[in-house]
Order: C-alpha cells, then structure tokens, then sequence
C-alpha cells in the first residue's frame, strides 16, 4: 500500500522503510546519480540519453530490467520522401529530443547531419520543413501514421528499468532494496500469469498440457468421474480465447483462467 501526501509528490510505502518522490523523469538519472534517491525507475531511453550527455560518467547502475513501457527510439521520414537508407541521412537536419544517442549513432554510421533539439511535437518539423526527419520515441506507430511518416531505422529499444545510484549501501539498506526487488519480480509475475482450472479425460492430459502457454507442469487431482482429473495450471503467458479453443477441442471443459495477485519465483 502506498500513502499518498496531499502535494502528490510524495508517498510512503507502508510494508517497507521506502518513501516515494513523484518528480519528472528527465530529473529521475540525475537524483540518483546524485544520490538524493537510492533507487530509480526510468525509461531506458531516458536513462540512456543522460548518461550519453554526461559521457557515461552519471553515477548510476542498471539494477533491473522491468519488461513494461517498452517503446523503442527510432529515425523516422516523410512516407513519399527521398531519404529511403540510413545513408540518405547524410547533410539532412534531424529533430529529436534525444540529440547525444542521435550523435552517437550519427557517429557510429560515419554520417554527417544536423540534430535539431525539440522538446515536444518532434513529428511535426518534416511537415512545417523545419527538419528532413526525426529521431522520436515510437510505441505503436499510430502517431507516425498520421504525420505521414514511416519509421527508417531503430536507434534504441527502450523498457521501464530499476536503476540504483553507484555510492555504498549499509547491509541494512541492501537488505530493503533485496526485498523491494523480490517484491517487485514477484508482482511482475503475477501481471503476466493466469492461473487456469480445467476438468479433462486422464487421457487427454498430455494434449493439452503442451497447449498451454508457459506451463512447466499442472497439478493433476483425481475426480469422482472415472478417468476423469482437474488440471491445475499457472500460465506465464496470456491465456487468449483461441488457447481456450484448442483445450475444448483437445477434451478439457469447465476451463477457468483467473488473474493472479501475488506470485514468487
């Protein structure tokens, strides 16, 4: 549980000695490298975009990778434009807000090409010709589709990670962040699990054991039926209505997919 304060910016965790700060995630790198936080969670893009700015010398650590938020920074131009490889990019102007990881792959391409540094609506400088293309965080694209733009080349692929600062730790406080981090993959495994229940013939069992996503072993418990059994399952990958089709058909009924809320490894 976490309590809130009345600004919003800062809570307090009440199973563990750890307070929160809500503050913008261009500022999350610098308090903790500068050690005013401990811990961190950023996006990789922007973890990796400041310690390009500050040559790598930013004094913080990759502590874990969270697997949410994934997106990736991309080069992307005009749909009908005349830039169609990366070398086309020689001489063109670029707007982005991330212009050190652009330089370095600017740099690492031997191209030669001007960063324009915006701060939001990267999309739309091709289109007021301000730039010749951009270098912008893509999810899904849509908003590329709807600026007439089309993706060139992927400069970073990017996810929420766990970042620690790089001073010493007590052994009491090593101890805190282990058990934050044990409680933080265990809830991570618990969003992509389902636990899954199903009655099928005793026959069936190894059909439909290799049908379900992410399962190592199901636990098997006779019913009164003869020849019939419960299968018992967590799935570490999404149960889709389809995988429910092909247990029907592989002769499991009464199929039950529930969420689950707390999970350890």
């Amino acid at each position: 549980m976490i309590d809130r304060s009345k600004d919003q910016l800062f809570c307090r965790i009440k199973e563990l000695p750890i307070d929160l700060l809500l503050i913008r995630d261009d500022d999350i790198p610098g308090f903790v490298g500068n050690g005013i936080c401990d811990l961190g969670i950023v996006g990789e893009n922007v973890f990796a975009e400041t310690k390009a700015a500050q040559n790598s010398q930013l004094a913080a650590t990759l502590l874990e990778r969270l697997g949410f938020s994934q997106c990736r920074l991309s080069i992307a131009v005009p749909e009908n434009g005349t830039i169609r490889t990366v070398a086309d990019l020689a001489g063109k102007t670029l707007a982005t807000s991330y212009p050190h990881l652009l330089q370095d792959f600017l740099k690492v391409h031997n191209i030669k090409a001007k960063p324009l540094i915006m701060t939001g609506s990267v999309e739309v400088a091709p289109r007021l010709k301000i730039a010749d293309a951009i270098c912008d965080i893509v999810a899904s694209g849509v908003t590329l589709a709807a600026n007439n733009l089309r993706e060139l080349t992927t400069v970073l692929k990017s996810e929420a990670l766990l970042i620690r600062s790089s001073q010493h730790f007590s052994a009491e406080k090593e101890a805190i962040i282990h058990r934050l981090l044990s409680r933080m993959r265990g809830a991570l495994m618990a969003e992509d699990s389902k636990y899954i229940m199903m009655n099928a013939p005793r026959s069936a069992v190894s059909a439909i054991t290799q049908l379900l996503p992410g399962c190592d072993s199901p636990t098997l418990m006779d019913l009164k039926k003869e020849d019939m059994v419960a299968i018992h399952a967590v799935c570490k990958e999404a149960v889709f209505w389809e995988t429910i089709e092909k247990l029907q058909s592989a002769g499991a009924s009464a199929i039950l997919v529930m969420p689950i809320e707390k999970m350890t490894a």
